[in-house]
């Protein structure tokens, strides 16, 4: 290993996927999902000896939340996500020379993008490829140098350096070294609980039972695992809106202790104008006053087209404002911050470098205000048990956020559609973060919260593998 990171070549990679079926219709974004596949990614790397070493990773390819052009039907973003591993696929195998994990990522981005974009993808979408391959490599790095995924980022095994490349100007002279060492992981972490759009809000809403023994309703969640931290969406539609935001109230706002709300507005809303329009409805609003009381922080609502376009300090709204699905670039964090927001998602299928690198602008620029101002959110997109969901809980928890939106527990039922072997591993590995009940391996949350101390292991958050065997090969 060299004093920047652990120098190898990707010598191949190879892309599956397999079918997810949710056992409760999600809103997600325009499109309500009840069925979605999950991509899977294996990476060999070969050092300059030539030992070579597996990495993984996993991430669900949703529908209508990278692109949402309603003229593209589930179908039609699937192949786009599929598109995209597959070309950068391509681009990771393109130069066989050694370097670090950081290097490769550096080495491509640029050069993905712009293919992306010829070929008419957003630069969302086209991070998407890019972000699966990485994580994989930073297993495979992980496991050929013994170390956990939080040592590799402490020690810099995976040679995260800007002072070479244009990827981040403005943090070229930044210290990284310090930065990275300094980042400490959590022992566990709290869930924000996503209350859907379709979600019922009480038992009585429930016109479709299920019985498995999982919560459906709001308040079932609530007595089941204890959540005291909340994400609801909105939808734009005031009238909806209030009478929805009432019924949650009276549910979230009874719990004994604390409690706390993040509202996403899924870009909803034409322009930050309107959506203050719509907050100042809601807040003037009496039965809505102990909620708005709880709101941390308020998530991308005017759409991503609209939203890094024009200034929002002179819109009154009491709360800082994120983005997410605006969060395309690089740059991205830097633009909304110029423009008066105050904190970006983390994200694993963004990729996992543009995390980190956003990390250390929030620190960069508080120093300099001696405040907070500038934050981090855990979202999810809907990260399954197994893989999709470890990596991203070790990235939140790395990166310090002490609180992180989980709604594929839910949403999902478990492990069940997965070879039971498979699951078994799972369990056995990871013991404290997963249980076995009504009929399948599942995250076990206890009293709101998940433990995260098996991440821990010389690894991207994982010894054990998924059956690749039962999957569908990408081609």
């Amino acid at each position: 290993m060299s004093a920047l990171g652990f120098s190898f070549k990707v010598k191949n990679i190879e892309l599956f996927k397999r079918s997810v079926r949710l056992r409760l219709p999600f809103r997600f974004g325009v499109v309500t999902l009840t069925e979605c596949p999950q991509a899977f990614v294996r990476v060999e790397i070969e050092n300059v000896a030539g030992k070579t070493w597996w990495g993984q990773s996993a991430e669900m390819m949703a529908p209508k939340w990278f692109d949402k052009n309603l003229s593209l039907s589930n179908e039609d973003n699937f192949n786009q996500l599929t598109d995209v591993l597959k070309s950068a696929r391509t681009f990771y195998l393109s130069d066989s020379s050694p370097t670090t994990a950081f290097g490769h990522f550096a080495r491509h981005y640029q050069a993905h993008q712009i293919h992306s974009q010829m070929s008419g993808f957003n630069p969302l979408l086209a991070a998407y490829g890019p972000a699966q391959i990485d994580k994989a490599i930073a297993d495979a790095v992980s496991r050929a140098n013994g170390l956990s995924f939080y040592e590799a980022v402490n020690k810099n095994t995976l040679g995260i350096d800007l002072s070479s490349n244009t990827l981040a100007p403005d943090m070229v002279d930044f210290d990284w070294s310090t930065f990275l060492r300094t980042l400490c992981p959590a022992s566990s972490v709290a869930v924000r609980h996503t209350i859907g759009m379709v979600d019922p809000i009480v038992q009585s809403d429930i016109s479709d039972p299920i019985n498995d023994g999982l919560p459906q309703s709001l308040d079932q969640v609530i007595q089941k695992y204890g959540v005291t931290h909340f994400k609801i969406k909105i939808s734009g539609d005031t009238e909806h809106d209030r009478d929805r935001l009432r019924r949650i109230a009276k549910i979230i706002l009874n719990q004994n202790g604390s409690c706390f709300v993040s509202l996403d507005g899924n870009e909803q809303f034409d322009d930050m104008a309107q959506f203050s329009q719509w907050l100042s409805m809601m807040r003037s609003d009496k039965e809505l006053i102990s909620l708005f009381r709880v709101i941390g922080f308020i998530e991308q609502p005017v759409r991503r087209d609209q939203a890094l376009i024009s200034s929002i300090t002179e819109i009154p709204l009491d709360w800082p404002v994120i983005i997410d699905e605006s969060d395309g670039e690089l740059d991205s964090f830097i633009k909304a911050k110029a423009l008066g927001y105050c904190g970006v998602s983390s994200k694993a299928c963004k990729g996992l470098y543009k995390s980190i690198i956003n990390k250390a602008r929030c620190q960069l620029w508080n120093s300099s205000l001696s405040t907070n101002r500038f934050f981090m959110t855990g979202e999810d997109l809907t990260t399954q048990a197994g893989l999709g969901v470890q990596q991203d809980l070790a990235l939140v928890s790395l990166l310090g956020i002490s609180h992180v939106e989980r709604n594929g527990h839910h949403y999902v039922n478990g492990m069940a559609a997965i070879p039971r072997d498979e699951q078994m591993r799972f369990l056995e590995s990871h013991p404290d973060l997963y249980e076995d009940s009504h009929g399948a391996v599942r995250v076990s949350i206890r009293d709101g919260r998940l433990q995260l101390g098996s991440l821990t292991c010389s690894a991207f958050s994982t010894l054990c593998e998924p059956d690749f065997n039962s999957m569908m090969q990408i081609t």
